[in-house]
């Protein structure tokens, strides 16, 4: 884990400010102190405090949710002493969550109270939109503002046009062609960057060379790239949570093999707002956007205002989040279940003892 600090900035230089001290009155009051996770392994964490970095454990209930468990980027209350414990979690602005790599009915939480999501989109190799709406929809879900950062620009014969066609996945979303072998972009990819700024995009895409070259320094461990596909290997392992110069705080996160979605309706409609504003003009509430007279979405295709492969994109995505979130619901509701019949058969074995204490 690689983390820095400041003397003197204590807690501010990670984003701490009035409104955090005073939600943290109450744990203060109780000889607690404000720390901030830059990463959680085997049950401990790596935490920035007001004098500086710590080692902690966790000291928390299960969480019946493994999203809201501990995870990079969340204020938490501290126990200070020969032995750090992290007790309690601060109320998150929001957390970035994909649907679990092994597609288990968990969801995985990468980075919390994050204000901008940074994206990246190697120019190296062809475009995947799928992914790219996929990556939107998991920082637009967050609460937090995208920007999308096409990297090695100076390997792309056609920056401009990349842009051009990014541009048709992401309306409204900051585009910003960089390299961070030239510098080109680097400045005014910055200038967009507010807060807690997280890296987000799939292995080999230079996610952490964007973030050296952001942070003006070589903080952030990089790879090779492979000479056969022109290619980055992964090298972010861990999570690792730095502050930025100019202001604000970068967490670097391992490169995304799988961006499974996970309770976004929200996330989709903001990705899919060009074809949400069609859907609402059908003459049906309850189009299904096939053959329905009346349907705004197939005169759109019909007229190439809207492309195949986008209305195929926004179907697939809505049915994989929709079959996530019910099996995660499902799961929670069966682990209430479950303990609930755990509670119920220890009053009943205490009653039962209470009855043969009285009888004998």
């Amino acid at each position: 884990m690689s983390f820095h600090h400041s003397v003197g900035d204590g807690l501010s230089a990670y984003g701490w400010d009035a409104g955090l001290e005073e939600s943290f009155a109450s744990h203060r009051s109780a000889g607690l102190i404000p720390a901030r996770v830059a990463g959680v392994d085997r049950g401990a964490c790596d935490v920035i405090t007001e004098t500086g970095p710590l080692r902690a454990r966790l000291s928390l209930p299960e969480a019946a949710d493994p999203i809201s468990s501990p995870c990079t980027g969340d204020w938490a209350a501290l126990a200070p002493g020969h032995s750090p414990a992290l007790v309690a979690v601060l109320p998150r602005r929001g957390v970035i969550v994909r649907s679990a790599a092994s597609r288990s009915s968990h969801g995985q939480a990468l980075a919390a109270n994050v204000d901008t999501a940074v994206l990246a989109v190697p120019l190296a190799g062809e475009l995947n939109p799928g992914r790219i709406e996929r990556l939107l929809a998991l920082a637009w879900e967050s609460g937090a503002v995208p920007v999308i950062a096409l990297t090695k620009a100076d390997r792309s014969a056609d920056p401009g046009q990349a842009v051009t066609d990014v541009a048709e996945l992401a309306p409204g979303v900051e585009i910003v062609p960089t390299s961070a072998a030239t510098g080109e972009g680097i400045d005014v990819l910055r200038a967009a960057l507010t807060g807690t700024v997280v890296l987000l995009g799939p292995s080999g895409a230079g996610k952490s060379t964007l973030g050296n070259a952001l942070l003006g320094t070589e903080t952030l461990r990089t790879g090779d790239v492979r000479a056969q596909d022109g290619k980055g290997r992964h090298t972010t392992v861990r999570r690792q949570l730095v502050p930025l110069p100019g202001g604000g705080v970068l967490i670097d996160t391992p490169g995304l093999r799988g961006i499974g979605l996970l309770d976004a309706d929200e996330g989709l409609r903001q990705v899919f707002a060009d074809v949400e504003e069609l859907a609402g003009q059908c003459r049906f509430r309850d189009c299904g956007h096939h053959s329905e007279p009346g349907c705004a979405v197939q005169a759109a295709l019909a007229s190439g205002e809207l492309s195949e492969r986008r209305l195929a994109s926004y179907r697939k995505l809505q049915r994989e989040n929709d079959w996530a979130t019910s099996r995660n619901d499902a799961r929670l509701r069966a682990q209430h279940d479950d303990r609930k019949k755990t509670i119920t058969r220890s009053l009943r074995e205490t009653y039962a003892f209470r009855d043969r204490q009285r009888r004998s």
